[in-house]
Order: C-alpha cells, then structure tokens, then sequence
C-alpha cells in the first residue's frame, strides 16, 4: 500500500471501492462525514483518508501510483467528493459516512476502518449489514420479503445467504466468485427487484472460510499442533488455507510476494526519499555511513533492525510502497525485524518467509481478540503488535520451537501495554519511527530471553485480552488524535504550523 497509516489510507480506499461499486462504477457526487467526536477529525487529511477515499472513488488499488495525483483524475472522471466534519451521534471510532448519488440512484453507507486497513460496512441506506470486504457480496433490494426469499433459493452457487429486515430490506449473497452473468440479468428484470450490486472483494484473501479455520486463539494451536505436529510456518499455511479457500502452495506464494514488497522497501529507504509534505528526512543512508566508519556500538543484528525499521518508515512517508504489518503506522517493526535478524544470521529467503509465517499467527489472534487500531488501543495495537509478531518470527529465525515463538510474542506485548499514540503534526513520523525502531529491539531481546530459558509468566491469549482492555482504558487524547502527549508540545505546534502554510 502508499499513505501514511492502514487505519486511514488503505481503508478509507477499501471503502470506497466497495462504495463505488455499489454505485454500479459511477459514483456521481460523493459527501464524506467524519464525527467531531472521532480521531479522524483531526487526521483524516494528515493521515491519508482523504487521499484514499478519493482513490477508492475512482477504483484504484492501494498501491496504485496514481494515488499521488488524485484531484486530476477525479476531474477527468467527472466526480465530485466533498469532506466535512460533523456530529454523527455516534461514538465509534474511525467511522466513515459516506453519500453517494448519481442522475440514476443514492445511497447512504456506514461503514468503520478496524485497523491495519480491514473494514467493516455497518449499514446501507439504514439497513444493518456486516460486510468486511473478504468476498464477491451480490446485494438485491426490495420491498418484497418472500420475493427475496424465493430469491435466495435459486443462487445455489452462493457460501451463505442473509436477508437483511430494515429501513430497505435487502438479500445479501457471499461468495468466492462473482456470479453468473445471466442468472444476474434474469433477477435485474425481476419486477420486485428494486436494485442489484455487485461488490467486488477488496481484500487479497478472500475469507468465505473463516467459519472452518482449524483454530482462532494461540491456546487452540497449541491444543491442535498436539494433535497435528508441524512447523510453526506450516500451522500459519494450513490456517490461511482454510479461511481462504485456497492450498497452501498458493498461500506460500502470496508470502513470498509480501517479502519481496518488504525486502525492496529496505532497498529503497538505504538509498534515500524525498517527499515535500513530511516532518523527518531521510536519515537511514546517515546511519549507514556512521556504522560503515564503525563509530557506532559492535551489534551487527541491531544496527540492522535499526536501519532496516527507519528505511522502511522512510518509505512509506515519501508515499512508497510498503506491507501494513500489521499496519502502516507500525509498518517497519515487524518486518524490519525480521529481516534485520535474518541478514546477520546469513540466513536464505525461504528461512525469512518461514518466520514471516510464524509471525502472522500473532496477528491472527490479536485481529481476533482485540485491534490493529492505534484510534481504539493506542500503539501498543499498533508497535506492540509487531512486536510480538516480530519477537515470534525471530525465535523461528533463531530454531525454536512453536511454543518459544509464543511465549517471546507474550513477552513482547506485555512489554508494549500502555504505550500512546500521539502523533506529532498529525502526521505518522515522530514519535513513530522511534516507537518502531525499539519495539523490532524489544522483539528481538524478547527473542534471545525466550531462547535462554526466560519465562514470560502470562499466557499470550491473556496478554492479548489485557491489551485490549488497557487499550480502551487509554484517554481519547492519547489513541491518534494528536491531541495529547508531545503532540501538544510548543514545538510540535510550530511543527504543524510550518507544514501546513
């Protein structure tokens, strides 16, 4: 993805796409609210929302370079999109309403970013609706229940079907692929049927699975890698395989990519970025040229992860391309970690992807049991995040074993509980490329702790819950509002006040 943070940029895109295609690809005229009482009032410029709403608007991938010259390409497009802030009278954080209408129809959406840019649609035109972006979704209105039943029952091809009762009654049909072009077409001229959309997945995995995965908490793994021995990396596949309907060859795959994403952001940070609208430089090419003429401290494995975390944040706030893992704003821990480690260690790109592997299993459970979202937990949901993803992958790295890469992402997390998110300026640079470079640290002194017999105490599912918990406990001023901590500071007023003449 490009954009500073995954909460805004890759979900507001996310979003937006699927708004989009529930306008049939002509969007017309497009209002975005953003609640006052919201971090997204204060940020949602800053922060990228805007940015990718507009790019989800005009159908562009998250990646997409186009993203960098938006307003032309809306013009060409003939849509208009205006952005306001307002009291919705609800207090969800990251909640995006959005109205869309053209010469032909209109629409009202809820919808929430959840954190590390997945999403959640919560109503349309009133309607209650659960729709997260992870599948083919045909929606049909009419005002006619039994008709929509009837419905229901000639799309046999469909996962799962729900008839949603609300202001605009409407049957929603999940599945793993777009459906037939007739059957479509034959339902249009159905004279009950008021409106059909078809809404494309805009995640990379679809998820009509999730319902059979083998297990969703660490403590279930545990109990099902008893029963089924196998590498840390192959439990992270066979999970992946089934949520997503697809073998784990091609899951294995999909990693391999997400590497090379990681390993050239790296790549380009070392050489240096350039970007106007940003608070740092580059600074990563400097560290390097101070640890060549070693006048810096004798740790090959942490000037790596150093260089590696600034090279990658440097990335993404010159509008690069990088992996939210688990999110933009947290996106040089894990991986910078990982590979940092991986490169002192001599170690090959298949060892890398086996630990990136064993790293996601952490986020599964923490996207299960608690949040991605620095706006609801802080950037201990963030950094802390990664780094017990990054403390797991490490220790396989390293030759442990599936329960020392657990207890080393337990102790990791545990290490993270409470820290803030006060982003200076509102942008996503300081003190966030700093929080990221000592959360790949804390990862990997977790790591060597765990693989010298340290005990973490705590179990990592109850460190998760902790985690949440703590998080929520947090001031509303301290989860990405820029609105407390050194965001506040006489010197990051003056910060804010040269960026934004």
């Amino acid at each position: 993805m490009r954009g500073p943070s995954s909460s805004h940029s890759a979900a507001a895109l996310r979003i937006g796409r699927m708004c989009r295609d529930l306008m049939s690809g002509n969007p017309g005229k497009v209002v975005v609210s953003y609640d006052l009482h919201d971090a997204l009032a204060t940020t949602h410029e800053s922060q990228g929302s805007d940015m990718g709403m507009k790019g989800g608007i005009l159908g562009f991938e998250a990646d997409d370079p186009r993203l960098l010259q938006l307003d032309q390409h809306l013009a060409d497009a003939g849509i208009e999109i205006r952005f306001e802030v307002g009291d919705s009278g609800k207090r969800l954080p990251n909640l995006y309403q959005v109205e869309l209408r053209n010469q032909h129809e209109m629409i009202r959406v809820e919808a929430v970013s959840t954190g590390g840019g997945m999403i959640r649609m919560m109503e349309l035109n009133g309607t209650a609706v659960s729709m997260e972006g992870d599948c083919h979704e045909t929606l049909i209105w009419s005002k006619d229940l039994k008709a929509l039943q009837e419905i229901s029952e000639t799309a046999g091809w469909a996962e799962k079907a729900l008839l949603h009762q609300g202001a605009e009654p409407l049957l929603e049909l999940r599945s793993n692929f777009a459906p037939d072009e007739a059957w479509v077409t034959k339902i249009k001229k159905l004279p009950v049927v008021l409106r059909l959309s078809l809404v494309k997945p805009v995640l990379p995995v679809l998820a009509t699975g999730k319902d059979q995965v083998p297990f969703s908490s660490c403590k279930e793994m545990l109990q099902f890698h008893t029963s089924y021995p196998q590498d840390p990396w192959e439990m992270a596949l066979a999970y992946e395989s089934a949520r997503g309907g697809i073998s784990r060859k091609e899951a294995r795959v999909m990693m391999d990519h997400i590497y090379e994403v990681m390993r050239k952001a790296v790549e380009t940070g070392l050489k240096g970025t350039d970007y106007q609208d940003r608070i740092l430089g580059s600074q990563s090419p400097a560290y390097k040229r101070e640890l060549d003429k070693g006048k810096l401290s004798k740790d090959d494995a942490l000037h790596r992860l150093t260089l590696y975390v600034s090279a990658i944040m440097e990335v993404k706030s010159s509008m690069g391309v990088i992996v939210a893992a688990p999110t933009a704003g947290s996106c040089g821990t894990f991986p910078g970690a990982v590979l940092g480690v991986a490169d002192s260690l001599e170690l090959s790109k298949e060892d890398v992807v086996n630990a990136l592997l064993t790293g996601s299993l952490v986020g599964i459970f923490i996207a299960g049991s608690s949040t991605f979202s620095a706006e609801i937990g802080g950037c201990q949901a963030e950094c802390g995040s990664g780094a017990g993803m990054a403390a797991a992958a490490i220790i396989t790295l390293m030759g442990g074993t599936l329960e020392q890469s657990m207890a080393a992402a337990s102790m990791a997390l545990q290490n993270s509980l409470g820290m803030i998110c006060d982003p200076i300026a509102a942008r996503v640079e300081a003190p966030c490329l700093g929080k990221n470079v000592s959360s790949a640290a804390n990862a990997l002194t977790c790591a060597n702790m765990v693989m010298a017999g340290y005990d973490p105490l705590i179990p990592l599912d109850e460190v998760v819950e902790t985690m949440d918990r703590v998080g929520r406990s947090l001031p509303f001023e301290l989860r990405c509002t820029a609105l407390g901590g050194l965001a506040i500071t006489p010197t990051a007023r003056e910060i804010e006040k040269r960026l934004n003449k």
